[in-house]
């Protein structure tokens, strides 16, 4: 029965085939259906929108699937490293320190908030990767850490500002693709697309990764070095896309297990676009209901973080039988 399933199982070109089609289709019904005004507004509105979507879709999903490589679990998301803790204390000292009406030039602030989390991965990665005898576990375990050091700073701020001002902060914290800027969305694009050349650079040592460290030193490879690329690759995906709309917890894990699933094939140069195309599948076509089937203005994060925040109790549950 499982040999005749395999055999009329599509090819992975195929799946990336019908996944494009699909997306194409949510993307079209997005920024056509219920467009009763003008065409001159609509267009470029809706258009960046989608082109947040798109492009952070992109970003969480290779980063995501990047990271579990380099780990080699698929249930951990780089969200573990402190990411998202970061951004909020970050924003918590900016608002504490300035309050919220100086907020100051927002494409600087979006290159200060990026370039931080840069430079905290760069150092975590120097500092304990670099050094011989030091394993990514550690590196995992000193990430936990330093995520809970952030939040308990981050917490302790917010009990000094101002209620009002906590409550335009506390907006901050939840993905928000309804506000973003033109000009700081090319500034993410030109990040992501320089991420991405990084990354067909890796695709054959990738696949190689997937063996362990000792098949992968075998087969030639410099599994150190190339461990430290993936994360640099990791941390700079993942800080453009928080910077740019705020943290995205869990979309990366519902999307890189779904690309496992329909993906025939462990090779990343199938799996990584098939995870982003997912991505912009659940993140468009997920706005296209909430906007236009139910008509509600309720942030689309929530309902990601809640279906992720599912699909990772389930793997839970399958690893613990």
């Amino acid at each position: 029965m499982r040999e005749a399933l395999a055999r009329v199982r599509p090819g992975p070109g195929l799946v990336l085939v019908l996944l494009s089609l699909a997306a194409s289709l949510v993307v079209v019904a997005y920024m056509t259906v219920g467009a009763d005004g003008r065409w001159g507004f609509v267009l470029p509105f809706r258009g960046t929108k989608v082109a947040s979507m798109l492009l952070i879709g992109c970003a969480v999903a290779t980063a995501t699937v990047l990271f579990q490589t380099a780990s080699d679990n698929r249930i951990l998301t780089p969200a573990i490293m402190g990411f998202d803790e970061l951004f909020r204390l970050i924003q918590t000292a900016i608002v504490f320190c300035a309050g919220t009406g100086t907020l100051g030039d927002p494409r600087l602030r979006f290159l200060a908030e990026t370039g931080a989390m840069v430079l905290f991965a760069l150092l975590l990665y120097r500092g304990l990767l670099d050094r011989a005898g030091r394993s990514l576990h550690l590196l995992l375990l000193v990430g936990v850490v330093c995520g809970v050091l952030f939040r308990s700073l981050s917490q302790f701020l917010q009990r000094m500002i101002d209620p009002t001002q906590f409550v335009v902060l506390q907006t901050g914290f939840f993905a928000n693709f309804n506000t973003v800027r033109p000009d700081l969305l090319a500034l993410a694009a030109l990040g992501v697309l320089a991420a991405g050349f990084g990354v067909l650079r890796l695709l054959g040592r990738l696949d190689v990764l997937l063996l362990g460290r000792d098949g992968a030193v075998a087969l030639g490879v410099d599994h150190r070095r190339t461990l430290a690329l993936v994360l640099v690759l990791v941390s700079v995906l993942v800080s453009v896309s928080t910077a740019l709309v705020g943290p995205v917890t869990f979309l990366g894990l519902l999307v890189a297990n779904l690309a496992y699933r329909v993906m025939p094939t462990y090779r990343h140069a199938y799996v990584l676009p098939a995870a982003a195309l997912i991505a912009a599948i659940a993140l468009v076509g997920g706005q296209f209901v909430l906007e236009r089937v139910f008509a509600l203005n309720a942030a689309l994060s929530i309902v990601i973080e809640f279906l992720g925040g599912l699909t990772l109790l389930v793997l839970l549950a399958k690893r613990a039988r």
